[in-house]
């Protein structure tokens, strides 16, 4: 029997993979989107950030960029910034097209927002702290809708197929049937619900990250887990709840047990969460103390409402909270287009793909941003992709992307979280996790302290290691340095 094709299969239905699947469905191409959840129920969904471009009069891409560059602590891939700086505003036009309407002031200016890192006010909001919910709801209508994309939700892929000749040639779902397509775009999503306190959303376990390696595919960067510092705790109900950047962009501000500030709220994500985490330290206070009181609720009412719900609130009440896994910068390793190294006919994007954009830091915001500049190049790409061979059977052994247990998120919370030491880090290379592995391996080769990395035998910045990424070849458990430019 002859398997169903595709001009291109998207796996993923986020941000990214719901615009990739719009744009190749613009250029007439027969789309089939693999989705693990409903449409409009992926971790995109409960993103508060919003994105980031250059779109104010004091503001330019060459700005943003500067900024990327500088939250990246010397490890940023300058290409891959300079694209995303160059298209975001692009990108948003784009969206606004597609009918996501974002917040404006009575003018029909869009009213852009301050976050950590940022010099200039350029983050597009939609419902204040609602954007991936508006977004989402609008992509995934526009997705719904169209008659040249087949929607297959509440399926996953098992694996991916190739041909005789190494080419990735389409998808083995786990139901037991499968795809064909010149062009396979992994949209599948981040790691860092690997740790056990985590702001993400059950299932952000890299699975893309393994279907990519048992395909051939390179990983970069799995030490650079970003850790958001605002995560709400010892709320029941709440716990590991984010409050998102933009609260603190708006004045609200952090104290100690003692009342007093202790840290700039604007500096970037790393530089706040270590902040908390030392404080938490040498006071043996359980929390940050979060002050919003400040801030108009009207501007986050999700925010103000789920806690609420939970029984605080944060109009005249102060929220606990300290740092929680949050983004992983590292993924497949990807060229400027979203190609998968190391494998032909494989793509890419967002939160599962390592472009080298977000370095040893990720920008605020700019995550959602990479989503739809790499959506679009990848999408683009992709249909330019040569028909491959006939599928071989996929492989019949052990799950390719297990999800981890109870024990290895712990694990990986209490040996690689912000501050890691060399002893722990090879207790946890011993887990029955095979991505758990990879991180301590990556943790382990990065011997000092950048970014969202910390080593406590390392504690300061080793200046021989800028520009330089951790790669993973799909053959190899631990990673080689090499500089992209």
């Amino acid at each position: 029997m002859t398997e169903p094709r595709a001009d291109l299969v998207v796996v993923g239905a986020g941000a990214a993979g719901l615009f990739a699947a719009l744009v190749a469905s613009r250029q007439g191409a027969k789309v089939t989107l693999v989705s693990a959840r409903p449409l409009a129920e992926t971790a995109s969904y409960w993103a508060q950030g919003g994105a980031a471009a250059a779109l104010a009069i004091d503001d330019s891409p060459a700005l943003h960029l500067q900024d990327t560059l500088v939250a990246g602590r010397g490890t940023v891939r300058e290409s891959a910034a300079r694209v995303v700086t160059d298209e975001a505003a692009d990108r948003v036009r784009e969206l606004q097209a597609l009918g996501v309407r974002f917040d404006a002031d009575r003018r029909g200016n869009l009213a852009l927002g301050l976050e950590g890192g940022h010099s200039r006010r350029r983050i597009v909001h939609a419902g204040g702290s609602a954007t991936g919910r508006r977004i989402l709801r609008q992509l995934s209508a526009g997705v719904a809708e169209d008659a040249n994309i087949d929607v297959r939700e509440r399926e996953r892929v098992a694996a991916l197929l190739r041909d005789d000749d190494g080419r990735v040639a389409g998808v083995a779902l786990r139901d037991g049937g499968s795809l064909r397509t010149p062009a396979t775009v992994l949209a599948t999503g981040g790691a860092a619900a690997l740790w056990s306190r985590t702001t993400n959303p059950p299932g952000s376990f890299g699975s893309g990250l393994m279907l990519a390696r048992s395909a051939g595919a390179q990983l970069a960067d799995l030490e650079f887990t970003q850790f958001h510092p605002t995560a709400v705790t010892g709320v029941e109900g709440r716990e590991g709840f984010l409050i998102s950047e933009a609260v603190r962009g708006e004045g609200a501000t952090l104290h100690g047990p003692d009342g007093e500030r202790f840290v700039d709220e604007l500096a970037p994500r790393d530089a706040v969460a270590r902040a908390i985490f030392e404080l938490v330290r040498q006071t043996g206070a359980a929390a940050a103390m979060l002050d919003m009181r400040m801030v108009d609720p009207q501007r986050f009412p999700n925010i103000v409402r789920a806690l609420r719900d939970a029984g605080l609130d944060p109009t005249r009440e102060l929220v606990p909270v300290s740092p929680a896994s949050h983004y992983v910068m590292g993924g497949v390793v990807t060229d400027l287009d979203g190609r998968a190294r190391g494998v032909r006919g494989l793509y890419a994007i967002g939160e599962c793909a390592c472009t080298g954009l977000h370095g040893a830091n990720r920008l605020a915001s700019n995550s959602l941003s990479e989503c739809f500049v790499f959506g679009r190049r990848a999408a683009l790409a992709g249909l330019d992709e040569p028909e491959p061979g006939v599928p071989l059977p996929p492989p019949a052994d052990a799950t390719i992307a297990p999800a981890p247990t109870r024990e290895t998120r712990i694990a990986l919370w209490r040996l690689a979280g912000l501050e890691r030491r060399a002893e722990e880090l090879r207790q946890l290379a011993r887990d029955p996790h095979p991505l758990a592995r990879l991180v301590a391996a990556a943790a382990l080769a990065r011997r000092e302290t950048r970014g969202a990395h910390a080593r406590a035998e390392f504690a300061e910045l080793d200046p021989a290691l800028d520009g330089l990424h951790g790669v993973i070849d799909a053959d190899a458990e631990t990673p080689r340095l090499e500089r992209w430019t």
